[in-house]
């Protein structure tokens, strides 16, 4: 009955339309009363203790590097040097869009950010270029999702709280997969190229090239920052946060001179109603994966897969459709924090690495940011680029196929994603 009312809870206050965060406190707060064996105070103990967590702190430092970067300006130098780089190549500002986007992964960490960021820009010169619209929305839909597997990762660091796993570790084992998911669509961006041929940007020159470089140097070592400090073990993923946020106000204020006091006092309140609502969600499912931990939810789960198979490809692939599935309706942190209790343990039991593990479910939630009906990145661009939300979503479909690759790739080649932490770290 506890699992009734916990389930059905959450699931009627979803389709009713109440925040994610609402939703996980009510049915937790509902299946704890009807249960009756535990106090209800238990609930701000659980809620409280959820939050308490050192590398949660990287959380609003991460968020403002991302809003300062944008903010500042610093998104138009990386998309010059991107344009200087690969817009030679045939249909050019598609190759700059996926390019700009791994650049950019390794200051904000997220999707959201580097599709309301970047999204703009990208999508005016490519409308301004001719492209068709629809393609232009896709590929920057696609693109965007690169930004949580390249380190910095918003979603790691929730993922490595959950499963007590090194945040360092995750950060260094999603710089491949993100690479192969930019070299996909690359590809696919080329066949198009062919298929209707879409012109080239630019020439090559590399006098444009060291010209855009130098103009964007002093950005682009903002992921080295980030990246070589946490992996050489100059600071935390929580200092490197810090660090990032000091580089970013610097670059903004003094070097640039293009962060007001007006725009950083908007990019704050941004930044604080950003990280209250992720505070919120990871403080409610928090209640919520105890009620799953405590009733042996994971453990009935598993023993349910096993006696549907106990081919753990099969049983891997089933975990993948659940993840997708799930992407398609929640929130990435919010499932994450729900999912993580439930699916690890199977994952571990078959031999999955749980940094892998990491990289392959915040790898399918990120396809469910641009799979309706939530499909926040589509909802993001639709605003941008003034394309209806259903043309948004048939857009992007094609660009589904080599994410969909990348993923069963990651899935299955283990090598892919653990080939640089055991490098570094094991």
């Amino acid at each position: 009955m506890t699992l009734l009312v916990l389930f059905g809870g959450l699931l009627l206050m979803l389709v009713m339309g109440f925040p994610v965060m609402v939703a996980l406190g009510a049915s937790s707060l509902a299946a704890i009363l009807v249960d009756g064996s535990v106090p209800d105070f238990i609930v701000l103990h659980r809620m409280v203790g959820g939050m308490d967590s050192f590398p949660l702190l990287s959380i609003p430092f991460f968020v403002l590097a991302g809003a300062l970067m944008n903010s500042a300006g610093i998104t138009s130098r990386i998309f010059d040097f991107a344009r200087a780089l690969v817009g030679w190549m045939p249909g050019g500002l598609g190759h700059v869009n996926v390019g700009a986007s791994v650049i950019f992964a390794g200051m904000s960490g997220a999707a959201v950010a580097d599709a309301g960021g970047l999204g703009a820009i990208e999508i005016k010169a490519m409308r301004r270029a001719g492209y068709d619209p629809g393609f232009s929305v896709g590929i920057t839909a696609a693109s965007s999702t690169i930004g949580p597997i390249i380190p910095p990762s918003l979603p790691l660091v929730i993922y490595g709280v959950m499963a007590s796993a090194s945040i360092g570790q995750l950060f260094a084992a999603g710089l491949v997969p993100g690479l192969l998911m930019a070299l996909s669509l690359m590809l696919m961006v080329a066949w198009y190229a062919v298929r209707y041929q879409y012109p080239r940007d630019v020439g090559f020159a590399l006098g444009w090239i060291a010209l855009t470089f130098r103009r964007a140097f002093l950005s682009l070592l903002t992921p080295v920052i980030i990246v070589g400090g946490i992996v050489l073990g100059i600071f935390t993923a929580t200092e490197a946060a810090i660090a990032a946020v000091i580089y970013a106000m610097l670059l903004g204020a003094v070097v640039y001179r293009t962060l007001t006091f007006k725009r950083l006092l908007a990019v704050t309140m941004e930044t604080i109603e950003t990280t209250g609502i992720i505070m919120m969600i990871i403080a409610a499912s928090s209640i919520f994966s105890w009620l799953l931990t405590s009733h042996h939810v994971a453990e009935n789960f598993a023993n349910w897969m096993l006696a549907v198979t106990s081919n753990p490809t099969i049983i891997l692939l089933l975990m993948t459709l659940i993840l997708f599935v799930v992407g398609c309706f929640m929130e990435t942190i919010a499932a994450i924090t729900i999912l993580v209790p439930i699916l690890l343990p199977i994952a571990v039991n078959l031999g999955v690495d749980p940094v892998q593990f990491g990289i392959v479910m915040v790898l399918n939630l990120m396809i469910g940011l641009l799979t309706p009906p939530v499909g926040l990145v589509l909802y993001v661009l639709s605003q941008v680029s003034k394309v209806p939300f259903e043309r948004c979503a048939s857009a992007t479909l094609p660009f589904l196929i080599p994410l969909l690759i990348v993923l069963m790739l990651v899935t299955f080649v283990p090598s892919i994603s653990l080939w640089l932490p055991t490098l570094i770290y094991r």
